[in-house]
Order: structure tokens, then C-alpha cells, then sequence
């Protein structure tokens, strides 16, 4: 019989479907706090932790030099091996139950400029038939409506109007949220799905975004697909449907948006959310303060 460390692993691999890193991860994370427990509190058993053991630990990660980012990760793992005894019952509570992440710097997301749109969607390539209409139609909406990629990917043929001009989509905790699409959207999406239709087999017809086998797409399809068109136009490190989304909320403000109009675009909860988007649009501010006041000609 498998002990839980070993039905834990189990259970990542054939239900959560994780790759074999992040299960070795997730395993490397466990035996080191294995190892805490016993150095310091001389104790074998994980499933008899508390709260001020595990915090004891991470303590001890904070003082060795590792970062917030990495200790959070670390804490992350325990956390998902906890979840996973109170699943089979081996405990009745989960020693992580109040445990709040450490805080982490924010990381500046760089978005794409209007000319590198302008290029990605005017002056590139793209393949002839179904899969270059719709890999366009994919950056045109990302880019002019900021939805999500997992919102994206479960768009469905019937949530799109075009007589009204908006998509219903399907945002984080099942919420709901209207999107206007510009005309040049609409355009696109009636040729797209003449072509859709052509396909010889559609298997999973409900979903408006569709592979050449018909069948839905999935995140890493669409991650790479975003990543290999921008790779042509432009040199930033990070190309993906967030930079994306990040890029038509910066965008939307420096021409002028109000921050509550974009928030509710974008679909966030609070405009603490929405507002680190706006340290893009401050820089715009700050550089057309500095060219347009007097006390700055030269």
C-alpha cells in the first residue's frame, strides 16, 4: 500500500494531470519540510503538523536567503498535499487553513506598443485558410476586447451576437460580463466563421474557437500561437495572451478611458486590481506633462 507521499504523487499525476516536474516539485518541497520536522522537532509524521511548525520552517527558508516568491511556492505545495489528505480523510483540518502568503514585489508587466499591433495585425503574414483567419481574429480580440485566455478558449457560438455586437463571456467564479466588439471584429468573425464551417470534422462544435481537427483549443496552443506572432514584431522577453490583455488596458487609458470603464471591461472585482495597469499610462502623462508645460521649454 502506498504511504500518502507516494498516493499524493499518484494523485498528481493521474488526476491533476501535473507534468513530471512540477510533480517532482511539488515532492523535492514535501521531503524537505519531511527533513525540517525531524531535524528540529524530531518528528517523522507530516500528518500531525501545526501551524507553528510550519511556520517555524518558513521562518527558517526566510533567514536562509530564499526569496518570498520561492517560500510562497514551497507553502503552495504543502498546501495542495494538506488539501489532498482532507480529500481521503487522513485529517480533519488542514494545519494551512489560516495561512496567508508572504508578500511579493509586483512584477511590471511591459506591454506591446501600438506600433507593434499595427504590425502584428497589418503588415504580417499569415497563413492562407481557417487557421491564419483565426489565429488574427485571436490577437484582434485579445488585444480589442482584454478578455482572458481561459475566457477565450471557452467562448461559445452561442454567446457571440453579432446583430447586437457583443460576446457574453464566462469570467473567473462563473461571472458573467458583456463585451461590445468593434465592427472590424464582427467583419472578421463572419468571415471566420465561413471557414469554420468548411472543416471535414467538428467534434466540439459548441465552442467558437476550433482546431483544424475541430476539436477546442487549449492553453498552450493559444500561448504559442501569441508568442510565435509577436516573436516577428517585437523583442520583449515576455510575449502571451496577458501581455496582451495588459496592452488593451494600457492602451485603453492613455487614450483616454476612465479607470472604472476599463475595470469593468477587464472584469476585475476592484479597481485595486485594474490599477497596475495604470503605471503605463502615468508615464505617457508624465512625458506629455514634461513637453506641453512652459516651465519645462527649453
Amino acid at each position: 500500500m502506498l504511504d500518502n507521499k507516494e498516493s499524493f504523487k499518484d494523485y498528481l499525476q493521474k488526476e491533476k494531470k501535473y507534468s513530471l516536474h512540477t510533480v517532482t516539485a511539488y515532492s523535492n518541497d514535501l521531503s524537505d519540510f519531511e527533513a525540517f520536522l525531524k531535524q528540529d522537532f524530531d518528528q517523522d509524521s507530516l500528518e500531525d503538523v501545526n501551524y507553528s511548525q510550519i511556520r517555524s520552517w518558513i521562518v527558517s527558508l526566510v533567514d536562509a536567503g530564499i526569496s518570498n516568491t520561492s517560500v510562497n511556492r514551497k507553502i503552495s505545495s504543502l498546501k495542495s498535499f494538506y488539501k489532498f489528505l482532507l480529500k481521503i480523510k487522513r485529517i480533519q483540518v488542514s494545519p494551512l487553513l489560516k495561512h496567508k502568503a508572504l508578500k511579493t514585489p509586483k512584477k511590471l508587466q511591459i506591454p506591446f506598443s501600438e506600433k507593434e499591433l499595427d504590425n502584428v495585425l497589418n503588415y504580417i503574414v499569415y497563413p492562407e485558410g481557417f487557421e491564419g483567419m483565426r489565429d488574427k481574429l485571436i490577437i484582434d480580440l485579445f488585444y480589442t476586447t482584454g478578455i482572458r485566455r481561459a475566457e477565450l478558449i471557452g467562448l461559445k457560438v452561442a454567446n457571440v451576437d453579432l446583430s447586437k455586437g457583443v460576446l457574453k463571456v464566462l469570467g473567473k467564479r462563473n461571472k458573467e460580463r458583456i463585451l461590445p466588439m468593434l465592427p472590424v471584429i464582427q467583419e472578421q468573425i463572419r468571415l471566420y466563421l465561413s471557414e469554420r464551417a468548411g472543416l471535414e470534422e467538428i467534434k466540439d462544435g459548441e465552442f467558437f474557437f476550433l482546431t483544424l481537427k475541430g476539436v477546442k483549443l487549449n492553453d498552450s496552443l493559444v500561448y504559442r500561437l501569441i508568442n510565435m506572432y509577436f516573436s516577428n514584431v517585437s523583442e520583449k522577453v515576455k510575449k502571451s495572451p496577458h501581455v496582451l490583455r495588459h496592452t488593451f488596458a494600457t492602451h485603453m487609458l492613455n487614450n483616454g478611458a476612465d479607470l472604472n470603464s476599463v475595470k469593468e471591461l477587464l472584469g476585475h472585482s476592484s479597481l485595486a486590481s485594474t490599477q497596475i495597469y495604470t503605471h503605463s499610462s502615468l508615464a505617457e502623462l508624465k512625458k506629455v506633462y514634461g513637453d506641453a508645460h512652459p516651465r519645462n521649454q527649453k
